[in-house]
């Protein structure tokens, strides 16, 4: 079984999720707004499916794709540490780049 961080490697399954993010679209608006054909975008689209990161729905003869969010907590909750090692590195920075603007007497 793919898992999600495979998934998520290739760049037009990212832009896919991207472009559904805000709205669900059919297969057909995918291919429109990629430089990708419509079996590529099928294809991809079949990956994140069994994946579990998008789900689809019939409307008459189109299939119209929208995002599906609980598999990204697997993400979130990797990235959480980086995040607070991130965080806790910026405000180091903000506190050095705040000393040096005491010490020029710019504040």
């Amino acid at each position: 079984m793919i898992t999600t961080f495979e998934v998520l490697a290739d760049s037009s399954r990212r832009q896919i999720l991207d472009l559904l993010r805000p709205a669900e679209l059919p297969v057909g608006g995918l291919v429109d707004a990629m430089v990708l054909s419509q079996p590529a975008v099928s294809k991809h689209l079949r990956v994140l499916r069994q994946a579990g990161l998008v789900e689809s729905r019939t409307d008459a003869q189109r299939r119209i794709y929208r995002v599906r969010a609980e598999p990204l907590q697997t993400v979130d909750e990797w990235l959480r540490p980086y995040r607070q090692m991130w965080a806790s590195r910026l405000n180091a920075l903000e506190r050095q780049l705040e000393i040096m603007d005491d010490a020029e007497g710019w504040s």
